[in-house]
């Protein structure tokens, strides 16, 4: 299983801790390119290594946090997604003034999803605020809990897999249409919780 990380901005950077802490290879990549990459992949340590965007694209599971008005450019012109998994962990919103954006009434996922397509999308990595998603998630005697939701059932169980892997409990909350919505923000009910299972 290879990863790749399409943004090296808060979210982007806390997932690439996570996996490695956890010793987990993955190719993190920006807009600038590698270069730009180098003191980040140095702090980070050796399993991550930084990449164009096409590389981390042909990743088997393929994280996407990115601005959400450089969604479209980020994702232009890249290699067919052929059933590979992408996590979005997108929010319809941005600094500095972080308005939420119109989406017509959709799901924030749901148009990701359009911007991939062929891909298994899951919903994922969002919720958090992104020092907590970095930071360790054993707390209090038990394990930070992580939502996620899709449409397709393989392709959650292998992110709730990826999940469990780097310490976090994984909660499924359904489908992109009803999971999505409670993740997102603004507007679900998620969104900063931070919740820990105990065992």
């Amino acid at each position: 299983m290879t990863i790749g990380i399409i943004g090296s901005g808060a979210i982007g950077t806390a997932f690439a801790r996570t996996l490695a802490r956890a010793g987990i290879e993955a190719t993190i990549s920006n807009s600038r390119g590698p270069g730009s990459l180098k003191e980040l992949v140095r702090d980070l340590g050796p399993t991550i290594k930084a990449g164009t965007r096409d590389e981390a694209a042909r990743a088997d599971i393929v994280l996407i946090a990115v601005n959400w008005t450089k969604l479209s450019a980020a994702l232009a012109g890249l290699p067919d997604w052929n059933g590979r998994i992408v996590i979005d962990a997108n929010n319809p919103i941005e600094p500095p003034l972080f308005k939420p954006f119109d989406l017509k009434g959709r799901v924030s996922s749901e148009v990701v999803a359009d911007l991939v397509p062929g891909a298994r999308v899951v919903k994922a990595f969002n919720h958090l605020r992104a020092e907590v998603l970095a930071a360790d998630p054993h707390d209090h005697g038990g394990q930070r809990v992580l939502f996620y939701s899709g449409d397709d059932a393989a392709a959650k169980a292998e992110i709730a897999a990826l999940i469990g892997r780097i310490g976090f409990t994984g909660i499924d909350l359904g489908s992109l249409a009803v999971g999505g919505k409670l993740a997102q923000f603004p507007g679900g009910p998620l969104p900063n919780q931070n919740l820990v299972k105990i065992a």
